[in-house]
């Protein structure tokens, strides 16, 4: 073989494991930026993109991949979604699912958002808050793989943010409280109040993600050490974070609709068997003993702080207002506004 040969031999080979690396990179990209915490990864609030979000999907359950395939591509079809990053959190999932899950979520999503399926490194609940160097939004939506919002109420939760963007905004909200016969701090739920945001469907700022991960010192780091302990509670220390930084609690945006596929609550249906199966592997959907661990992690959290940063909101924020005033037509009475 000639020396001709050899260098074309050579440059196809090289072409051939060029191509080959960089498929597996784009298709299945293990845990991104090395040090995430690394001080380029802050970028500046004001040079970020304002118009759009930056979706950051949490995905553990093979069970649920039909379904999130169908929440990748609703998030997709919407023109205020730049990105989407599927963090994917179990160790135990093949290559094969994985790549098969990657190419239908690229091949059938209608809309122009790129999307992204990152093998984290490990399982943890925190690393769903690591700053990410590939988002360039001011916003982001952190969500679960189980909930399906519809494209008017993301464009409106985002409309609220963007004018309140040191906010927590969504759409799911729970409460502290304190038992006074217990002289104890609990996680309960309240009818006219609320000072926890949970991340079925949590917007905020992207400098969030940088105060959790990176900052606090010891103490933050002694807190997420207690959310891979419990294996819960991401979302709480994500409201401690932003309350104690903000001095004020979050905001609750109405939805037209909202489907939470992973509540315990939704009934057992014979015709849909999916339901049950991704409501079964909902790591909060166990509801013995749930509260009570949450309740020890505002324990914990309030513990290691010294203080309790957790502040009520009221009331929530809609879409719109129609006139209250009852009418008689056709035989009942109805809002007189509607047609």
């Amino acid at each position: 073989m000639g020396v001709k040969s050899v260098w074309v031999a050579l440059y196809i080979w090289f072409l051939f494991v060029l191509v080959s690396v960089t498929d597996l990179v784009f298709c299945r990209t293990l845990s991104l930026d090395p040090d995430p915490c690394d001080s380029m990864n802050q970028r500046e609030f004001e040079k970020l993109r304002s118009d759009q979000l930056t979706v950051l999907i949490n995905g553990y359950s093979e069970s649920r991949i039909p379904l999130l395939q169908t929440i990748v591509a609703s998030y997709s079809a919407a023109s205020i979604v730049s990105s989407i990053l599927v963090l994917w959190g179990n160790p135990n999932t093949s290559d094969q699912v994985l790549n098969q899950l990657y190419h239908n979520m690229t091949q059938y999503s209608p809309g122009t958002a790129s999307i992204s399926l990152i093998q984290q490194s490990s399982s943890s609940l925190n690393a769903r808050f690591l700053p990410r160097s590939s988002i360039d939004t001011r916003a982001v939506l952190i969500c679960d793989d189980d909930v399906e919002v519809d494209r008017r109420s993301l464009e409106f939760a985002f409309s609220v943010w963007k004018s309140n963007p040191d906010r927590l905004v969504g759409t799911f909200v729970r409460s502290h409280g304190f038992d006074l016969l217990g002289k104890e701090w609990i996680y309960t739920v309240y009818p006219d109040k609320y000072s926890i945001l949970l991340t079925k469907f949590m917007l905020m700022k992207q400098d969030y993600l940088f105060e959790y991960s990176c900052r606090g010192g010891v103490e933050m780091e002694e807190m997420r050490m207690v959310v891979d302990q419990m294996r819960n509670c991401e979302d709480i220390l994500m409201n401690f974070v932003a309350a104690d930084r903000l001095r004020a609690g979050p905001i609750m945006v109405g939805a037209e609709r909202v489907r939470d596929w992973g509540d315990a609550r939704n009934e057992r249906e014979e015709e849909e068997q999916v339901d049950e199966g991704v409501r079964d592997v909902g790591l909060s959907s166990r509801r013995v003993e749930h509260r009570k661990r949450r309740g020890n992690c505002i324990r914990e959290f309030h513990r290691v702080m010294g203080k309790m940063p957790l502040m009520y909101s009221y009331g929530k924020v809609v879409n719109s207002v129609g006139e209250q005033g009852l009418c008689r037509k056709a035989g009942k009475l109805v809002f007189c506004d509607r047609d």
